[in-house]
């Protein structure tokens, strides 16, 4: 594509991307690059301009400005190529309630032409993929909202398309519905889909996909894999927990060979140089000079710090990730 960067094949390109509403800049001046067979995660908070980006990758929305191409297709002039080429499923899915499953898969095929003894492999195919053939005789009206986000992504795959736009695909959900979207994402990866992915949740990001961007306020603030844009913030913070009567100084003293001080919300922190791997030997230099420890928290920098490294601020989803995430992980206390 004549004046435009990036690898030729890749099934998402854009520069200089812009779109306005009125005296609103929700998009200002980006540019993306998305790989084929990857899965690509655009994360930020509600209102940075992700939805609207999808909307205009998907030829739901016209650039004010900037150029597009999806699976080959410039997605203002083609816009009919890419949409034979994409799936989209969005945050409100429109799904005919008092429709089954199944007939809304065929009503699909029907729509992208499909012959019906090639519709009803993938109908059945589709259905077992995303967990719903026990259900697909029942009507939508009756599903929950996460097998709606399910039958959603079935009818998006219908055509087997080349590029997969998923906004926001897992809002609202309860975590074990989550973490079932998330099983069919990486399986549709799997079989070779390329996968755009908008998300709110750094946890989400940080799971699935390969390489992120950061977007805030209509501008990409980061780009890179998430152990990538991890690593710039910095070592991981240990916060040393210690008990009425313990000697702060003769703590920190102690600490100031392990790292230079963190901010540690109260509490003795350092940026551990060399992260898990040298809690024993903290815990250990402690107890010999005599400095009683009720605990010991090491914070692994997150999604959420980089973009607060960015901006200054925080990401909505994080504190949600993290009460999620907390009883997964769980904190290292006492003496290592």
């Amino acid at each position: 594509m004549a004046g435009m960067s990036g690898t030729a094949a890749a099934p998402v390109l854009a520069q200089g991307l812009v779109r306005r509403f009125g005296d609103v800049v929700a998009v200002d001046g980006i540019d993306l690059e998305v790989r084929e067979g990857e899965v690509f995660g655009f994360l930020g908070p509600n209102g940075a301009g992700k939805s609207t980006t999808v909307r205009m990758l998907t030829t739901l929305l016209r650039p004010t400005d900037g150029r597009a191409v999806v699976a080959g297709h410039d997605v203002v002039h083609e816009a009919a190529a890419v949409r034979r080429k994409i799936g989209v499923a969005l945050q409100e899915a429109a799904i005919d309630p008092l429709m089954t499953g199944r007939e809304l898969l065929r009503l699909q095929a029907i729509l992208h032409g499909i012959d019906r003894p090639e519709s009803r492999k993938r109908e059945e195919r589709l259905l077992d993929t995303v967990g719903l053939t026990a259900a697909a005789d029942r009507r939508v009206g009756t599903y929950s909202g996460g097998m709606r986000r399910r039958l959603d992504l079935a009818l998006a795959l219908m055509h087997e398309p080349v590029v997969m736009f998923l906004d926001e695909p897992t809002t609202g959900l309860d975590p074990n519905s989550r973490l079932a979207l998330w099983d069919e994402v990486r399986e549709l990866n799997a079989r070779g889909t390329t996968v755009f992915l908008t998300t709110q949740y750094m946890e989400e990001a940080d799971r699935l996909a390969g390489r992120v961007a950061i977007i805030d306020e209509g501008r990409i603030v980061a780009r890179g894999t998430p152990a990538e844009l991890k690593a710039r913030v910095g070592e991981p913070i240990l916060r040393v927990l210690l008990p009425d009567g313990a000697d702060p100084a003769r703590a920190r003293e102690i600490l100031e060979g392990f790292g230079q001080d963190a901010d540690g919300d109260g509490a003795l922190a350092i940026h551990l140089k060399g992260g898990a791997s040298r809690m024993g030997p903290v815990s250990r230099a402690l107890d010999e000079a005599g400095v009683p420890v009720e605990g010991l928290e090491l914070h692994q920098p997150t999604l959420d710090d980089v973009f607060h490294e960015a901006t200054g601020r925080r990401l909505e989803g994080a504190d949600e990730d993290q009460a999620e995430e907390a009883p997964r992980k769980g904190r290292r206390r006492g003496k290592a």
